[in-house]
Order: C-alpha cells, then structure tokens, then sequence
C-alpha cells in the first residue's frame, strides 16, 4: 500500500520532509501540497514530482488523494490543521509544537479521544535519533540504578534576527523537553530559569545563553544550557546520573583526524545535519503506522505536556522564580 501524503507548509522543513519522503522512505509519495505563498507551494510540487497544489489545509486535508497529512507549516497554525485532520480520520504527523497553547492542545486531545483511535503524531525526532535510543534503553532497565539528575546542553551555531528568547524554549529547549520526559518516563511539574552573563554576539533583544532548571514528579532535577549562538557548531549533549552509574549521550561519529600537530573531530554546523538519520526514521515510522492506521510514535499527550512545560518556563524566564507547570491528568486513553 502506497500512503498519499499531503504537506501544510513548504518552508525549509516542509522541503526537507517532501525530499525525505520522496527520495529515502518507502510505502508513500507527496500527492498535494499547500503553503500561504503559492509560489513556494509551486516549487516544493515540482520538486515532489508533480505534486498538486492546494489553496489552502482545509482544501488539502479533505482531498481524496491525501491519505496522511504532515504539518510543517507555521506553529500557531498547527492546532487549525491536525484538528482538520482528525475530523476527517486521516494520520497526522505534527512538527513541534503540537500547538502553541495548552488549550489548544487539550482539544486536539478531546477530538482524537472523540474519534476513537490515536491519529496524531508530533515530531518529537530524538526519539528516533540511535544515541537517545540507547540512552533509553538503558536508563529503563536499570543501567544506572534510580535517576537522580540529568544535564543537557542544546547550542547552535548562531541564529537569526527574528530569534526571540521565548523561542530558546517554544522552539530550542522543547526538544529537550521531550527527551527528558520520555527518558525518565516521568513529567516535569517545576522550572526556573537563570540568565547569566550574555555573550556579545547575540542580538540586543535577545537573552543568550540560557540555564533552565527544571523538578521532575519524582523529584528528578534536570539543568538545561540553550545557547544559540556558542559560533563553534551545533551542539546536543545529554547526561544522566543515578544511583548506580552514569551514561552520556555519544557524540556523532566521527573519523579522527590527525594534521597540523593536532588530533580532531568535525562538528556538525546545523540541526539537519545531525539529526537528518533520526528525520529518516521518524518519517519511515510514521508512513508505516499510517498504513496500518493507527498512531505510534510520540502523542498528543506528549506535544500537550511539552507545551505545558514550555508556557511555564516563558513565565519563569519573565518572573525570575520557579514556576509550576499547570497539567491536567493524563487520560487513559493515553496509557
């Protein structure tokens, strides 16, 4: 069975998908497309092989040669078109956020426990990265006894102008967000966040770096560096700690260069670089649930919890002081 799948949103990552789609995952082809810039929308068809333009998600949504719908537009629109997508009772792959507001999220919730079945996926990627993997395997089986404390790093080589300092949480930290929850199987219920000295090299309106401090239901206390422009590289690092050892995210892989009376590595420069076999993954996934019709990989609950956790921490990077992370509790049909 091909899975024909329709695309709300050609920017960078909505072309990156479609190429994804198209050239590396099997079981499924691009068979419409949309964007609010239809000459956008025009060129991302052509590079789908000939894809059909729509004038808009709700058009796209209820054609019927769209099986699947994958959502990489604009993220306050996400909760209009994954909405849109389970009235209609297709598959739904959901880029972060799920939405930008809890409540919008508590209703995609509602709707997908109205149809019956789990059509939503976010793109929480990570999980489909071999290193968490592993790090999830372990952490579960006891590797290193109960989970004590977790650090992690999320830096970028540098960002642009329109990078706000929410964003190093809405956009940035949410990843780790995600990961964090999902390693330790457990729900961030508190967050702080400290600004220490900023670097000369952000923009003006911008708080760089930043430490988030987040408490765990279990009383895990997790420490987060987002800095957005360390200039060295794109940078993703996560430790763990419990009572009976410790394990460290690997690095990438990669050949070890000897010149110049030095010994060295190369530093992945961009997110698509490092986590582009982990977007493999994910999107194989998805397609193969999509077939079989029901939802697998991370949930609405999980895009719900991380919008919670990040709506929480932009309150705290405003207070100064800790901040509690307001959640319903998670319906059964989530377990």
């Amino acid at each position: 069975m091909t899975i024909r799948i329709g695309v709300i949103g050609t920017g960078s990552i909505g072309r990156e998908h479609i190429e994804r789609v198209t050239r590396r995952t099997s079981g499924a082809v691009i068979s419409a497309v949309t964007d609010i810039d239809r000459a956008l929308a025009e060129k991302a068809a052509g590079e789908a092989g000939g894809a059909r333009v729509c004038a808009d998600g709700a058009e796209l949504i209820a054609s019927a040669d769209v099986d699947a719908v994958l959502v990489t537009s604009w993220g306050p629109t996400h909760a209009e078109h994954v909405l849109g997508a389970v009235a209609a009772g297709k598959p739904v792959l959901c880029e972060k956020p799920l939405a930008t507001t809890a409540e919008d999220c508590l209703a995609v919730m509602a709707a997908e426990e109205a149809y019956g079945r789990r059509l939503v996926q976010v793109g929480f990627m990570r999980r489909y990265d071999t290193g968490y993997r592993e790090l999830k395997r372990i952490i579960s089986g006891g590797g290193i006894g109960r989970a004590l404390m977790m650090h992690c790093a999320h830096r970028n080589r540098a960002v642009p102008d329109a990078y706000t300092t929410d964003m190093a949480v809405q956009d940035s930290g949410v990843h780790e967000i995600d990961a964090a929850r999902w390693l330790l199987n457990d729900e961030i219920v508190s967050v702080q966040v400290i600004v220490p000295r900023s670097t000369s090299r952000r923009f003006e309106h911008l708080a760089d770096p930043q430490f988030i401090l987040f408490e765990t239901a279990d009383g895990v206390r997790i420490d987060l560096e987002v800095f957005v422009n360390c200039q060295y590289g794109y940078d993703i690092q996560c430790e763990a700690i419990g009572e009976k050892g410790l394990i460290r995210l690997p690095d990438p892989a990669r050949a070890q260069l000897r010149a110049a009376a030095r010994i060295g590595t190369a530093i992945d420069q961009e997110w698509d670089d490092r986590f582009s076999a982990a977007f493999d993954a994910e999107l194989q996934a998805w397609v193969d649930s999509a077939a079989a019709g029901r939802a697998t990989g991370p949930s609405a609950w999980d895009g719900y919890a991380a919008t919670a956790v990040s709506v929480a921490a932009v309150r705290a990077q405003r207070s100064g002081g800790v901040e509690q992370v307001e959640m319903v509790d998670k319906p059964a049909f989530y377990a």
